[in-house]
């Protein structure tokens, strides 16, 4: 049979009739990429083998004992490999230079053992010497863990040390929405120090696998220097972060993820790298102009000016074969699923978005700001990806990009870019707009619809989310400390009745919540302890405080506590993504109808899968005889009730209240053949189910039996036993 290469022109242009009048431009970022597997297929044999050189670069151990060390520095004059093994300056082992600028040697059996310290001294082409970290360096410490310089440390612990993979990735369903706990291992501890994975894995993955979540996606993973840069100046690429443990310890937390069944993606940063050049892969660049360029662009073109860093060329050969090699190690080595990719808007363009702002015009996507380079690396970036993952297994891409660039989130095969979601950035500052300068009682629910549904629906995916770190970080506020402000600390026991503040500030937290996992995109996505109202930002050890890390944990006992109102907020976070396991909220896509929209009552109504959620925002006026439309006739029951007593609400929706529609009748209430009425507390929201669409459950019966609320409710005093909805 005749192999089939890739089309010729992509196939994106037919799918997505908006992208014509920029059909040159993609088709010159396909052709790139084309090219360049062809290339990489003539050279190497294709993209695995050619993302394969961390198994070889490095200070990499044999089997016989011995280990051999490769680096490819094409500007050096000299090098050598120094550290405890040889006395550091009293006998350098002195490396040789290969083929393109690869220096190496071989080491003896008995020569270093497991645990050596290192670094690589050159001499550089302005003729002094240098000593460095390796580019592929797996492992480094440093004396002083906040800010120090690093050794890299040679990892080949004995077999009795290492650690023994004892579950299988998570089987991939025949559909996935990831609902996401984002989280920075060294701060998920109560106490005021830097906390560890396997800690992680022990206390807090039991924890995000009860509270409902299906993906965890650690931060901060990659080793960097300065602890307060919240893991994203990585110094070292390939190092596991040694403040939070080893790379067994890392390992182990990967492994208990998975027997919870959780996907396990981490922050990937390929859009910049630390300054720091005696710590880390910047000081692999000796600046001598362009014959001494390895990893970065040169000049202005290699230096972000907001955050200080040093910019990947990704147009040349050896830099998509390092970063694709990082990607590689990761998936294979510790048995990640995927990546969250940080900075894409800088990687999309020569501007890196930099007071830029983004329109929606194509021509701000397509065109010479476009650094197609990039794209094409980020191509091959998640091709790569799908290609490592079993396709049994569940592998997930996501892109932060603040851009909205189309095809982002397009397949390779189609000419996108490849990502599976993009994370919905804007929706963060629009809350906090709204919490700070907009009473509610004046909040705009025709707008908050429309940026909830701004999204390209039948074209690419969406994480969507109230508020990640970034709305956590020192200089901002959470969303519960916008909402309650002292009252935070002072007015959250349940022993006493709320405060009107207190009250307001809950109902709209577990609001906002609600509508954008509802439906503002494809998946979901929260900052830990942000599902319970964490009552602190976030703000690292630095000199700036003293180095404390008062405010770098996560109390979780606050949450434990039921007399703290933290518990209801925690309560109605699981009772929420219960209705992505048992409803299958998030898997209806984009498929779903806001039936009202009504800015002077306040409400809104939206139909997803077999859910119909009923929001009334209004501070004051509660309707007891709401008439809303629906989509098919049947009995609705709620399921869940943002106003029940478990939750601090008020409890105004009655268990008892059983919802008949009549018979359908077109064109009534939003344009659906069918009504119901329903009770509409003020300042809270209510998501009914259409019993028929259950018919293999005695449902009503069980309700009534139970003597319980909804269904999520139901469900908690069954175990699950009620099943799902199919």
């Amino acid at each position: 049979m005749k192999a089939t290469g890739p089309p010729a022109t992509p196939n994106v242009l037919d799918l997505d009739h908006e992208l014509a009048g920029h059909a040159e431009h993609l088709q010159y970022r396909w052709d790139n990429y084309v090219n360049f597997r062809r290339e990489i297929e003539q050279n190497e044999g294709g993209l695995a083998q050619f993302a394969s050189a961390y198994q070889v670069n490095g200070l990499i151990p044999k089997p016989d004992g011995g280990a051999t060390f490769r680096e490819w520095m094409p500007w050096a004059q000299e090098a050598q490999l120094i550290g405890d093994f040889n006395g550091w300056d009293g006998n350098a082992t002195p490396l040789t230079k290969g083929d393109f600028g690869v220096w190496e040697c071989d080491l003896p059996p008995g020569t270093i053992e497991h645990g050596s310290r290192y670094k690589v001294r050159i001499k550089a082409p302005h003729g002094g010497w240098v000593d460095r970290l390796s580019a592929w360096t797996r492992y480094a410490v440093a004396e002083a863990r906040m800010d120090a310089t690093y050794d890299g440390i040679f990892w080949n612990p004995p077999a009795n040390e290492r650690h023994v993979w004892a579950h299988q990735r998570p089987a991939a369903p025949a559909t996935f929405a990831p609902v996401i706990y984002e989280a920075h291992v060294g701060m998920a501890t109560e106490e005021s120090r830097v906390g560890t994975y396997r800690e992680f894995a022990d206390t807090v993955v039991p924890r995000i696998a009860a509270g409902g979540y299906n993906t965890v996606q650690l931060m901060a993973v990659m080793e960097h220097a300065y602890y307060a840069s919240f893991g994203y100046h990585v110094t070292i690429p390939f190092g596991v972060c040694s403040r939070q443990g080893n790379p067994e310890d890392l390992k182990y937390l990967v492994d208990a993820c998975h027997a919870h069944g959780l996907v396990v993606i981490m922050d990937v940063v390929h859009s910049h790298v630390s300054s720091n050049e005696v710590d880390g892969i910047a000081g692999m660049e000796m600046g001598q102009g362009d014959a001494a360029s390895t990893y970065y662009h040169m000049g202005e073109r290699g230096y972000h000016k907001l955050w200080d860093s040093k910019l990947y060329n990704y147009g040349t050969y050896e830099v998509r074969r390092y970063l694709l090699s990082n990607l590689r190690y990761w998936l294979e080595e510790f048995n990640f699923d995927g990546f969250r990719f940080d900075g894409v808007t800088s990687m999309l363009y020569h501007h890196h978005g930099i007071h830029r702002s983004f329109s929606g015009d194509f021509n701000e996507y397509f065109g010479t700001d476009t650094d197609v380079d990039a794209c094409v690396y980020l191509m091959l970036a998640n091709e790569l990806i799908r290609s490592s993952i079993p396709a049994t297994s569940t592998s997930l891409s996501i892109a932060e990009d603040v851009s909205g660039m189309p095809t982002l989130c397009r397949p390779v095969r189609d000419g996108g870019v490849g990502f599976d979601y993009r994370l919905a950035m804007g929706l963060p500052d629009v809350f906090i707009n709204l919490l700070e300068n907009v009473p509610d009682e004046h909040w705009s629910m025709q707008n908050l619809v429309a940026t909830l549904c701004n999204r390209r629906f039948a074209m690419e995916k969406t994480i969507a989310y109230v508020e990640s770190h970034d709305q956590s970080i020192v200089g901002d506020k959470t969303v519960l400390m916008w909402l309650l402000g002292p009252e935070i600390y002072t007015g959250m026991s349940a022993l006493g009745e709320p405060t009107a503040v207190v009250r307001r500030g809950m109902s709209l937290h577990m609001m906002m919540r609600l509508m954008t996992f509802f439906f503002g995109g494809e998946g979901y996505l929260t900052f830990m302890g942000n599902e319970f109202g964490h009552p602190e930002w976030v703000d690292f050890p630095r000199e700036g405080n003293e180095w404390s890390h008062d405010m770098c944990r996560r109390q979780w006992s606050l949450a434990d506590m039921d007399h703290l109102r933290y518990t209801h907020l925690q309560a109605f976070d699981r009772a929420m993504l219960k209705l992505e396991k048992i409803f299958h909220v998030l898997e209806a896509g984009n498929h779903f109808v806001v039936s009202m929209v009504d800015d002077e009552r306040k409400l809104i109504v939206v139909e997803r899968g077999p859910l119909v959620a009923v929001f009334n925002f209004h501070p004051s006026e509660s309707i007891d005889e709401l008439t809303v439309g629906v989509g098919r006739p049947g009995k609705y029951w709620p399921a869940l009730d943002a106003d029940d007593w478990k939750f601090g609400g008020e409890g105004r929706v009655a268990w008892f209240e059983r919802f008949t529609i009549p018979e359908p009748y077109p064109m009534e209430v939003g344009d659906r053949p069918c009504t119901m009425v329903v009770n509409s507390p003020c300042r809270s929201a209510v998501v009914y189910f259409n019993v028929d669409d259950w018919p293999d459950c005695e449902f009503a019966p069980a309700i009534e039996e139970q003597k319980v609320h909804t269904v999520v409710e139901l469900a908690d005093s069954t175990d699950g036993a009620i099943g799902t909805v199919m």
